[in-house]
Order: structure tokens, then C-alpha cells, then sequence
């Protein structure tokens, strides 16, 4: 399975999305917070390589495009799926998968990971 990184601001969303992921077999490390949301996918991508990263949908678009730029510059290997809000449309071309996501965590979430760890093996 995947060690993931798992990034939102909101806890709740983060909970949801950790204890599915979980579910599936993933080991999960989350980061949550807008302050230090940046600081903290820095600080554990330099401790561990990833296999993906997931970017919560409620990350402004300013921050997601920093985020994946921090993120591919320190886990260069790492695939990253981008959570999207239903209708709001992608926010990073650069991301290696896109899933649209009511306000819950949707129950596919746990597959498009899995899907994207074993491509980058």
C-alpha cells in the first residue's frame, strides 16, 4: 500500500479523508491548518518520500499551486492528486490526477490513491 501525505485545512474533511484512507490499507500523514499548512508538507517531505500527496479542496488556489510546486521541489518522485470542489474546476494542471469531492471525503478516494501509488512503482 501507499504512504501518503495528506494535506487540508479543514479538520473534520482531514479526519474523514485519513480514516478512509486508513480503511484501504494506506499509511497516512496528515497536515492540517492554513497558518503553517506550506511549512508542515515541507518538514514531512523532507523526512519521508511519499508515494502521493493528496490536496484538500478547500486549499485556496494560491496556496495548492504553491503547495504542489514545494511539494514536487522536496518529494520530486511523488504523485499528487488534487481534491476538487463539484463545479469549482481544477486549480493545478501540474497535479497527476483530479477528483471532484462533495463536502464528505468520497469512498473512491482510497482507490484513486492506491491507483496512483502503483503507477509511480
Amino acid at each position: 500500500m501507499a504512504l501518503v501525505l495528506c494535506a487540508g485545512t479543514d479538520d473534520a474533511l482531514q479526519s474523514s479523508r485519513v480514516l478512509l484512507l486508513e480503511h484501504a490499507g494506506h499509511t497516512v500523514v496528515p497536515v492540517t491548518g492554513e497558518d503553517q499548512l506550506i511549512a508542515q508538507l515541507i518538514a514531512a517531505c523532507e523526512r519521508q518520500q511519499f508515494d502521493v500527496v493528496v490536496i484538500g479542496q478547500r486549499i485556496t488556489g494560491n496556496e495548492k499551486q504553491r503547495a504542489l510546486r514545494l511539494v514536487k521541489e522536496h518529494c520530486p518522485k511523488v504523485k499528487v492528486l488534487e481534491l476538487v470542489e463539484y463545479g469549482k474546476g481544477k486549480v493545478l494542471a501540474g497535479a497527476d490526477d483530479w477528483l471532484e469531492v462533495p463536502a464528505t471525503a468520497p469512498p473512491e478516494l482510497a482507490h484513486r490513491v492506491s491507483l496512483l501509488a502503483a503507477n509511480r512503482r
